[in-house]
């Protein structure tokens, strides 16, 4: 499972859980430690205005140990409304994009898709 994080200037974190691995509240901010860091890196200034995420309302998002650790750091969650009809943004930006390009490839190894998803 990967998750991707991107604005309109490009992916600024894409975090791969390796198989067998799922996530939870815990692993989730895992996620977001290494999202700060990714933010602090590739996007000098941001952290300091600040960070608002768009997201579904998935358990692990929702979990009090998640709500903990966004509002320690002040970050902001846009609102998704539940089984909207919608498409999310990354539905519709980032995830047929990535179906295009990955179309037709053939991946001998895990590690060999996910340097593929990394370029």
């Amino acid at each position: 499972m990967a998750t991707v994080f991107w604005d309109a200037k490009g992916v600024i974190l894409l975090d791969i859980l390796s198989q067998g691995q799922c996530i939870n509240a815990a692993r989730y901010c895992i996620t977001l430690d290494r999202l700060k860091e990714a933010i602090r890196r590739k996007r000098p200034g941001l952290l300091r205005r600040g960070v608002v995420l768009q997201r579904d309302n998935a358990t692990p998002h929702s979990a009090n140990l998640t709500q903990q650790w966004l509002h320690r750091y002040g970050w902001e969650i846009l609102p998704h409304p539940a089984h909207s009809p919608d498409l999310a943004p990354s539905d519709f930006h980032l995830f047929g994009h990535l179906k295009l390009h990955l179309g037709g490839m053939a991946f001998e190894t895990e590690d060999d898709l996910i340097s593929e998803l990394r370029n």
